[in-house]
């Protein structure tokens, strides 16, 4: 008797029977038999009738990807610490929260770095004293801003603006070991987006194509005579130059007139020397012309002077205006190698600080701790050094993509030619 495992894969359900079968005999029987039903709710199965494949399965799919995520920033995470650890960077309320014998690196239970609670039983700030020089700068700069009275309520710097303070002292001046940990731990959380895999320096850009984020005022819109099921086509001419954009619309442009629209311009030059641009006018929410817009506003403010970081560029913008929003409005998704610069410059002026970073001896010790077993990488970054360490072996470590060499099969199209020479064993010739 065999027994055979029968599978039916319907879009939102699986069904199985396994049943029990003599061929010799044909005799068998249904050993058991059921379903599995993926929930989905009516909105899901309306769109997915009317050809919106975005199903359950995908949204899980999505999930999964982001549990991923979480479950990696929390292993780099947990080597931060027992690095850290060995070098005595962490505080003492957050060493003791954290397994360095059996879970290695894990939290026994989470806490916070830059807060710990006191006698009372309340949470305090850890760097007050780093707090309190922050606090002198924006004095200085706007002494009426330190204290606004808005509805009988004060409004104060909130603690943990001075992460950003440290970043900015750390690029000039020394900062404490427990500082320095809560910065680098603080980088592992924002990492910043990164689409190609492998050595980012690599990346080869068209030098004859050029994208940028423009927000030009509508002085003129020209309808044609182009029309189609699509819509009219309209020339729209800027205030701030003769460029010419053509849109394709259903509805007149004629409310476009003196109002600002943002656009992601696209210039390729071609071999005889022509410039031609493309543009692309997105809504104001669109991935892409945020992460243009931040880049562009960035890189303006990078070229004007030396030892500028994102770091600098949050702080001294929280300087001139203390309503700023700094999470999703400030700096919202933005290319790693800005945090990657920012973080080797910091860990390059600690190590000139810290004779621990100094260490040949200490260096050793935290290979040795974050790999035990792996003898041929210990070699292979034995004779770096905690700059490296930290940034590329832990916090901006990449894996490798999988090898997929195994996927490519022989083409039964494909011929090849070969020249064999043969060799008479009698005269060996």
């Amino acid at each position: 008797m065999k027994k055979i495992l029968g599978l039916d894969l319907g879009t939102n359900s699986i069904g199985w029977a396994l049943v029990e079968q003599d061929f010799d005999k044909k005799e068998g029987r249904i050993i058991d038999a059921g379903s599995r039903i993926i929930p989905m709710d009516q909105k899901q199965l309306t769109d997915f009738e009317s050809g919106n494949t975005i199903s359950a399965t995908a949204q899980r799919t999505a999930y999964r990807g982001t549990r991923r995520l979480y479950q990696r920033e929390n292993l780099r995470r947990e080597r931060l610490h027992r690095v850290l650890n060995i070098l005595g960077f962490l505080p003492e309320h957050y060493k003791n929260k954290i397994d360095f014998e059996n879970k290695k690196g894990q939290f026994k239970s989470e806490v916070k770095l830059n807060y710990k609670k006191n006698d009372s039983g309340k949470y305090e700030f850890v760097f007050k004293d780093s707090f309190n020089e922050m606090v002198k700068e924006f004095k200085s700069e706007h002494p009426e801003l330190f204290y606004i009275k808005r509805n009988g309520d004060e409004t104060k710097i909130p603690y943990d603006w001075t992460i950003y303070f440290l970043r900015k002292k750390a690029l000039y001046e020394k900062i404490s070991k427990k500082e320095l940990a809560w910065v680098i731990l603080n980088f592992n959380q924002k990492r910043g987006y990164y689409q190609l895999r492998g050595d980012e320096l690599s990346k080869k850009e068209d030098d004859n194509k050029d994208e940028h984020y423009y927000a030009f005022t509508i002085k003129e819109v020209f309808k044609t005579d182009e029309s189609n099921a699509k819509g009219t086509w309209y020339e729209v001419k800027f205030e701030e130059n003769d460029w010419t954009y053509k849109r394709q619309s259903k509805e007149p442009l004629d409310n476009w007139v003196g109002t600002k629209k943002e656009f992601i311009v696209t210039t390729t030059i071609s071999k005889d020397g022509k410039i031609k641009r493309s543009f692309r006018a997105p809504k104001e929410d669109d991935w892409g012309l945020v992460k243009k817009k931040t880049e562009q506003d960035l890189d303006l403010y990078l070229k004007e002077g030396d030892n500028r970081t994102i770091g600098t560029f949050i702080y001294e913008r929280l300087l001139q205006n203390t309503d700023q929003k700094i999470k999703g409005k400030l700096v919202k998704t933005i290319e790693r190698k800005y945090y990657k610069e920012e973080l080797e410059s910091i860990i390059s002026k600690q190590i000139s600080e810290h004779k621990e970073l100094q260490s040949k001896e200490f260096y050793q010790r935290c290979i040795d701790e974050l790999y035990p077993k792996n003898e041929a990488h210990r070699n292979k970054i034995n004779d770096k050094d905690f700059k490296y360490l930290f940034v590329e072996d832990i916090v901006f470590y990449q894996r490798p993509l999988k090898s997929k060499k195994s996927s490519i099969s022989g083409c039964q199209y494909e011929t090849r030619s070969y020249w064999k020479k043969v060799i008479d064993t009698e005269t060996g010739k």
